[in-house]
C-alpha cells in the first residue's frame, strides 16, 4: 500500500505560524510527516501487505497544490489508485491577525459526499480520540483556566452525516485520484496547543496517531 504523506505549505508561506513565532507551520508539519513516514515505513499491516510511505513534498519552499496533485496523481497512475491513500498534514489556527485565540482541538476533513476517505478520517479519528488522552483530561482544566473558551471540545467533529469528519473542497482533497484527507492538529494560535505541539510528547502523539488510524484503515480494506 503506497502512503503519501503531504506536508502543509512552506518556507516560503507568508504567516502561517504561532503569535510567538516559535511554532511555524511548515516546520512542525514536515517534523509530523518525516516521523510519520519513518514509522510507517517500519511497520506492516501483514506479510502480504506492505506499507510504502513517502513524502509528497521533499522540498522546504511552498509547493502549488496542482503540483501536489500532480505528483499524488503519478503514484496512483503508477500502482492503481485503490493501492493508494494521501494524508495532508496541517495545524489549525483561528485567525490571522497574529494574537493567541481561544479555539482548540483535533480534526479531520474529507470532500463533500460519501467517499473512501471517510472511512480513513475515521479511522484516524478514532486513533486520534485513542491517542490524545492526555491532551483532553487536561483540556477541561485548561478550559476553566481560560486557554480554551466555554463552545471547545478536544475531539472536534461533525456527526451530522453519520461520521466524525468536517467536509471541505480542499483542492488536495478532490483533485487526487486516491482516497485523500487532510487532519488539523490542534491550533497554532492557542497558547496550551502550542505548548503541547512544541513538545516531544504532544508531537510523537500526533505522529502515533497518524500512524495508529492509517494502518487499522488498510487493515479494515484489505480484509473487505
Amino acid at each position: 500500500m503506497i502512503v503519501l504523506i503531504d506536508n502543509g505549505h512552506g518556507s516560503d508561506t507568508p504567516g502561517k505560524c504561532s503569535p510567538d513565532r516559535k511554532l511555524k507551520e511548515y516546520l512542525k508539519s514536515r517534523e509530523i510527516a518525516r516521523r510519520l513516514v519513518k514509522t510507517l515505513n517500519s511497520r506492516m499491516v501483514n506479510a502480504k501487505t506492505p506499507i510504502e510511505a513517502h513524502l509528497l513534498v521533499e522540498e522546504d519552499k511552498d509547493i502549488s497544490l496542482p503540483e501536489r496533485c500532480r505528483r499524488a496523481n503519478a503514484y496512483c497512475d503508477k500502482y492503481g489508485k485503490e493501492n493508494v491513500l494521501l494524508v495532508s498534514i496541517h495545524c489549525n489556527a483561528a485567525g490571522a491577525d497574529g494574537k493567541w485565540k481561544s479555539a482548540g482541538g483535533w480534526c479531520v476533513y474529507t470532500s463533500p459526499g460519501k467517499t473512501k476517505a471517510d472511512d480513513l478520517a475515521t479511522e484516524i479519528w478514532k486513533a486520534a480520540d485513542e491517542g490524545l488522552k492526555d491532551y483532553k483530561d487536561r483540556f477541561p482544566f485548561l478550559q476553566a483556566q481560560g486557554a480554551y473558551d466555554s463552545k471547545q471540545k478536544p475531539m472536534r467533529a461533525d456527526w451530522s452525516d453519520g461520521d466524525p469528519d468536517y467536509e471541505a473542497r480542499f483542492y488536495i482533497l478532490v483533485h487526487t485520484k486516491c482516497p485523500a484527507v487532510l487532519t488539523e492538529s490542534l491550533f497554532q494560535d492557542n497558547k496550551a496547543d502550542c505548548d503541547f505541539l512544541l513538545s516531544e510528547e504532544g508531537t510523537k502523539a500526533i505522529v502515533e496517531l497518524h500512524a495508529n488510524g492509517i494502518i487499522n484503515y488498510i487493515k479494515k480494506i484489505k480484509k473487505a
